[in-house]
């Protein structure tokens, strides 16, 4: 494995001491992959889209946007550097410290969202199963507290030992379920009809890939923190893309399932427990929530703690545990979309830049980063109001591609044209 760049921040880990196989990546993406806010974003494809569409875009969205994904999980085992050590190298260490803090912010979010998304099927549980309400605070409680504590323990024997052996199983079982009971509900005719359904023209095909990759561009700013633990870049790189495209098509493809069944006024958690056994589904798929919310927090702790490395990530995953928590007691669940692509606008460049510089000239980055690399961050600035105005002005061609694109072409340019810079100056 190469060593090509280091990071400010002392979270480089040794190759001797990375233990993941291709396995734990494919178990790993696979299982934060799934969720029931993916398969709510799924249903906001219909009835948008037709059919054909909605599923076209999906396949496609999900494997461009996982491998994205897995392509920076690549770079980020080859150097053994966390997300934020990654943003650090190619960004400059002072300047590093907005889109990092960023991403605590987004990461915290996320994590509020995870909990909400548990809290409210809890209650739907509760109702479902044992006619009351808990209310708001002691699910919420009861969630939170389970992921503080899976926090204070070790990150690799939880994705080991409990999602790869235990979790993953359990979550294949509720998704084979779930899809079968909603298939069946759907006779041949059913079936026809729905796969020759049009959309409403309310969203194009573009349009809906920007939806779609914005879940796996959702992780981009965490997935090095994870990937730098495999014990080889080619097992990072195919665990991930293979176990978060599958992942994300099933959970997307399902969405879509369960909305043209029930209609498009159904509350996704009712609409689930609708089906036969839906309610022990429902519940594995909220205890596989735990990891997602998990790699949130954990991940926000890592990152926080290359901002103040004075305290350790155990503590900072505790207080940023604890702010999720309170956040998720007063936030209803709303505006997931807009918020899944404003975050997309500026991690989709941010990282853009980093798969520009890092993915194709890995050897260029100078081993001690500037205070600012100045040509990445305007980059990564530009490529946030690209992103920008083709959301306001140009929405029909979508805005997540060609923003990357953008992002990427200039990174690598840039890059190329400081490695000729560096080589001249020395000669």
């Amino acid at each position: 494995m190469s060593s090509s760049v280091s990071s400010p921040s002392s979270d480089t880990i040794p190759a001797a001491e990375r233990v993941f196989s291709w396995r734990d990546h494919t178990s790993l993406w696979f299982s934060l992959g799934v969720g029931l806010l993916v398969i709510q974003v799924g249903a906001y494809l219909v009835p948008a889209l037709g059919t054909r569409d909605a599923l076209s875009a999906v396949i496609a969205g999900s494997v461009v946007g996982a491998g994205l994904l897995a392509w920076v999980a690549r770079i980020g085992c080859e150097n053994g550097l966390s997300s934020a050590g990654l943003i650090h190298v190619v960004y400059g260490h002072r300047f590093a410290r907005l889109p990092v803090l960023l991403n605590v912010i987004q990461l915290l979010g996320w994590a509020t969202f995870e909990l909400v998304v548990m809290r409210d099927g809890t209650r739907a549980i509760g109702r479902q199963a044992f006619g009351m309400d808990p209310g708001l605070v002691l699910p919420t409680l009861l969630w939170g507290l389970i992921v503080m504590a899976l926090l204070r323990g070790s990150m690799v024997t939880l994705v080991r030992r409990i999602v790869s052996r235990a979790g993953l199983p359990l979550v294949i079982l509720s998704l084979l379920w779930l899809s079968a009971q909603f298939a069946l509900k759907l006779d041949t005719q059913g079936l026809h009809a729905l796969w020759q359904r049009a959309g409403d023209g309310s969203m194009n095909t573009f349009q809906a890939l920007d939806l779609v990759i914005a879940m796996p561009v959702s992780w981009l700013p965490l997935v090095a923190d994870y990937a730098r633990h495999g014990k080889s870049a080619r097992g990072a790189l195919g665990g991930t893309w293979l176990g978060y495209t599958i992942a994300n098509i099933w959970c997307y493809a399902l969405g879509v399932l369960v909305i043209t069944v029930t209609g498009p006024n159904v509350d996704m958690v009712s609409a689930l427990l609708l089906a036969q056994g839906g309610l022990l589904a429902l519940g594995l798929i909220l205890i596989d929530e735990l990891d997602n919310t998990y790699g949130d927090l954990y991940s926000g702790s890592v990152c926080t703690q290359s901002l103040l490395p004075s305290i350790s990530v155990r503590t900072w995953s505790t207080i940023l545990a604890a702010a999720s928590i309170a956040f998720a007691m007063v936030l209803p669940m709303h505006s997931l979309e807009p918020f899944l692509l404003t975050l997309s606008s500026v991690f989709v460049p941010l990282f853009g830049v980093i798969l520009g510089r890092l993915g194709t000239h890995p050897n260029q980055q100078p081993n001690a980063p500037r205070a600012i690399h100045t040509a990445p961050a305007l980059i990564w600035v530009l490529g946030i109001a690209c992103y920008q105005v083709l959301a306001q002005w140009a929405p029909q061609y979508g805005s997540a591609l060609p923003t990357l694109l953008l992002t990427f072409v200039l990174g690598a340019a840039s890059a190329r044209f400081g490695a000729r810079a560096t080589r001249a100056a020395t000669q």
